[in-house]
């Protein structure tokens, strides 16, 4: 390169008449091997950036501050993983104890179900069973009242055994209706004839030709009878 002519400027970074080499600043805010923050002589020359020195401090500077980065880095996805690592085994103890808790639940609720069902069912069926002998001794007990009205029930072992007869059946349930004088009701009553009566009043009961019989709410056989108009 030719000689400077005089009054030109020098350009930087070059090497003048005196000799100097180049001289570079290091302008960062963070010490990278420290770690620290720079005081405000930071931008001064560093010991490796003296004149006549080599100036590779400052490459070696860079590489230590990214090795920095990246091993801060490598730690922190090593933490990250290792706590996704323990809380995916827990995420997937709670999730299957609640499958099996609502499992569990679900398996009550149909047992509680299932056990009232039966008992229901129980009752019933016990109830029709009951019913279904009644029913079926409807006719014996119509012998018995026949046998009663002419007097051959009053005394003797035979009117102790229906007297048994009629309180087994009435712990039972069992219930005999139909009376002279009562309202004439058509839900459990039977009209087999009507006449004019001067015992009772008009609609009511005058004759009862055969008995009812009932268990609660539920008529087993309505009562015959007569009417008065």
């Amino acid at each position: 390169m030719g000689a400077q002519t005089p009054g030109e400027p020098r350009e930087p970074g070059r090497d003048g008449e005196n000799g100097e080499g180049p001289v570079f600043r290091d302008n960062r805010r963070i010490d990278p091997v420290t770690g620290e923050v720079r005081g405000a002589g930071a931008d001064q020359p560093t010991g490796a950036e003296q004149p006549g020195q080599p100036a590779d401090g400052a490459d070696r500077d860079v590489v230590a501050e990214a090795e920095a980065i990246l091993d801060g880095a490598g730690s922190d996805d090593a933490d990250g993983a290792g706590t996704d690592a323990t809380a995916a085994p827990a995420n997937d103890a709670e999730q299957l104890a609640a499958e099996r808790l609502a499992d569990l639940q679900r398996l009550q609720a149909e047992f509680v179900n299932y056990r009232r069902r039966v008992d229901r069912d129980r009752d019933v069926a016990r109830g029709n069973a009951v019913i279904s002998v009644l029913t079926a001794l409807l006719p014996v007990l119509d012998d018995l009242d026949a046998a009663r009205q002419h007097g051959d029930l009053t005394a003797g072992p035979f009117a102790s055994i229906a007297a048994k007869l009629d309180a087994v059946l009435t712990q039972q349930g069992l219930e005999r209706y139909g009376e002279v004088g009562t309202v004439f009701d058509p839900a459990v009553h039977e009209a087999l004839l009507q006449q004019p009566s001067d015992v009772v009043e008009s609609g009511h009961v005058s004759h009862v030709l055969r008995s009812g019989y009932r268990v609660g709410d539920r008529v087993l056989r309505a009562a015959q009878v007569g009417v008065a108009s």
